[in-house]
């Protein structure tokens, strides 16, 4: 009994203090701090000022830190890069998108997609939907023109304006509501329109009675990797719905939190 007693206020079994260390010494040098006055580091990090060289030679040699030339001191090393970018590879936007968009259905009582974007068409790669008549019939898979969609505005509207130029030039935009739009000028002032705010809004743009908006995700490199969207009745998206501002908060703040984390930190002041 006093043998369990003393085991609940210790640490964990497993845990290794000799790690413990060498991530706390990582996470002061990510924050800036390079190590230069070893006793001043080892007092902040509460390390023997020993046991902070050895950690600092052996996480140089394996290419975890790197030392500074011309300043002196630390930063994380190419080592450590590699080892996040291979992170974040394996938390691939399908894999991070599903749970996002099952919280939407639930939130919104909405259709949820995820698609991007290849060449002038969309591309869905993943869906969740409500148990309602209304539910999207679309499938992973299913390919739709960029330019009439939600998801194909918000993405094109991520191109530099030459490239969009490019990919439409001579190409004719199929009319799929009166909405639609059908000239390269008028596709790049909706464009414009949508950048502004941060998402693309429609009430029957592409199809009768249904409504939809979309919000871009991007990846550590500030690439737009993909869209999210949600669908129903067209009614819910018009301007007089109650519902408006609360999928506008609510798709932005998934697309948000899969844009961190898939290792995004680039949001403006006034997107957060």
């Amino acid at each position: 009994m006093a043998e369990t007693q003393q085991n609940e206020t210790q640490e964990p079994l497993y845990v290794v203090p000799p790690v413990v260390r060498a991530v706390a010494l990582l996470r002061y040098v990510a924050a800036g701090n390079r190590c230069r006055n070893i006793s001043g580091a080892a007092k902040a990090l509460n390390i023997n000022r020993t046991t902070l060289i050895r950690l600092l030679a052996t996480l140089e040699a394996e290419g975890i830190l790197e030392q500074i030339a011309d300043d002196g001191g630390y930063r994380l090393g190419t080592g450590l890069i590699a080892l996040a970018s291979e992170a974040l590879n394996e938390r691939g936007i399908l894999q991070v998108a599903r749970p996002f968009l099952k919280q939407l259905v639930q939130s919104l009582n909405l259709s949820a997609h995820l698609g991007v974007l290849e060449g002038r068409e969309i591309v869905y790669l993943a869906r969740e939907t409500p148990n309602s008549h209304l539910a999207s019939t679309v499938r992973e898979g299913t390919r739709l023109p960029a330019h009439a969609t939600t998801i194909g505005r918000i993405l094109l509207a991520e191109l530099p304006q030459a490239s969009l130029r490019a990919l439409y030039a001579g190409q004719v935009m199929e009319s799929f509501t009166t909405k639609t739009r059908t000239s390269l000028a008028d596709l790049e002032a909706q464009l414009q329109a949508d950048r502004v705010r941060g998402m693309a809004w429609s009430v029957a743009n592409f199809e009768r009675e249904i409504g939809s908006a979309a919000v871009a995700i991007h990846d550590h490199q500030a690439r737009a990797v993909g869209a999210i969207n949600v669908t129903g009745h067209a009614s819910v998206f018009a301007d007089d719905s109650p519902l408006v501002d609360k999928i506008e908060h609510e798709l932005k703040a998934a697309a948000r939190a899969m844009s961190e984390a898939l290792g995004y930190r680039g949001w403006s002041a006034d997107q957060l």
